[in-house]
């Protein structure tokens, strides 16, 4: 069909707009849908890992924030910490880590369109979004964890196991550490991570539908340290997380970031896997060659699934959970090796 484009992107958060990016790069011609305002807020951790921060600066980015040299994890009187071998993490406020990606689209000239995508039409040469007057050659669903191409494709499969939600807020409190400290509870996880010189970010992931303050109380100490008055930001909460999809290619339309399967934010590596879905995504496109963006995105995801899954079923295990920090702290060389090897 004339006029179309080549790349047509649902969703103008990180993946998408990386996906733009390199997009932009190969040549291709490619226009976003993403009906928000800019920037877009949302429930997140808010650490980039080191390989985070290698891949923005590979793409031309340099993204303010604060520079993390690596995890600690902490349970009562326990504590092992790891720090990152192959270069500094940063704390980055979502809103600032979204602007500066949309900024580098737009330098780039990848249109942004106030559109919504919720139903793709395919056929041999193109997929079409009714109502829109859109048509490219491909479609990349960047939509979300709640993905509504992916769902509207009937791409998505039913999870199994105990749900899991994110709660975040921001405290105007000076950082204690430059490490992302992460709590462990009962029924929850609670991350800190420094974002500025005065400005904390705290998200829970938990299993347990109850308001950000009543569960954070269930961390004494953490909790003494955020005075009510100090939080800066309500709260915005995101889940259940763990969400999977039958497939990342399916005809012309090729799912990326959390839209192409999510398991858990634990590990903290939703934007690392974005960026490098994104890139896997256009080299395949680039080469001609679609159907190997399937097995070059579980090849690069493969480390990270295996060792999410493997942390998020000892932590639903109520014999295994109570023993997943003493572990870590008797064994602070392979808590190392976990930590860098997701790094």
């Amino acid at each position: 069909m004339s006029g179309g484009h080549d790349l047509l992107i649902a969703g103008g958060g990180p993946a998408g707009l990386a996906t733009a990016l390199h997009a932009a790069r190969a040549g291709l011609d490619t226009v976003i849908a993403e009906p928000r305002p800019i920037p877009v807020d949302k429930a997140c951790g808010e650490g980039l890992m080191p390989s985070a921060v290698r891949a923005l600066t590979a793409l031309g980015l340099e993204i303010p924030g604060q520079p993390l040299t690596g995890i600690r994890y902490i349970q009562g009187p326990r504590q092992v910490q790891a720090a990152f071998r192959h270069g500094p993490g940063l704390g980055v406020r979502r809103t600032g880590l979204h602007s500066a990606l949309h900024r580098a689209v737009l330098d780039a000239g990848v249109p942004v369109l106030p559109l919504r995508v919720e139903e793709v039409r395919q056929d041999a040469t193109g997929v079409t979004v009714p109502g829109t007057g859109l048509r490219a050659r491909w479609l990349v669903a960047a939509d979300g964890l709640h993905s509504p191409v992916r769902r509207s494709l009937g791409l998505g499969v039913r999870t199994r196991g105990t749900p899991r939600y994110g709660l975040r807020r921001h405290y105007a409190v000076p950082p204690w550490s430059p490490y992302v400290e992460v709590h462990w509870g009962a029924h929850a996880e609670a991350y800190v991570t420094p974002l500025g010189p005065e400005l904390l970010g705290v998200a829970l992931l938990t299993t347990r539908r109850a308001p950000f303050t009543t569960q954070l109380e269930s961390f004494p100490e953490l909790a003494a340290r955020l005075a009510p008055e100090t939080a800066v930001t309500a709260v915005r909460g995101a889940g259940p997380l763990r969400q999977r999809a039958r497939t990342r290619a399916h005809g012309r339309v090729l799912l990326v970031g959390d839209a192409a399967g999510y398991i858990d934010a634990l590990t903290g590596e939703g934007v690392s896997l974005a960026l490098a879905g994104a890139e896997a995504l256009i080299a395949n496109l680039r080469r001609g060659t679609p159907h190997r963006y399937e097995s070059d995105w579980s090849r690069a995801t493969r480390r990270h699934r295996l060792l999410t899954d493997l942390l998020i079923r000892a932590r639903q295990q109520p014999v295994l959970a109570p023993h997943i920090m003493p572990t870590a702290a008797r064994l602070p060389r392979l808590f190392a090796a976990a930590v860098n090897a997701l790094a």
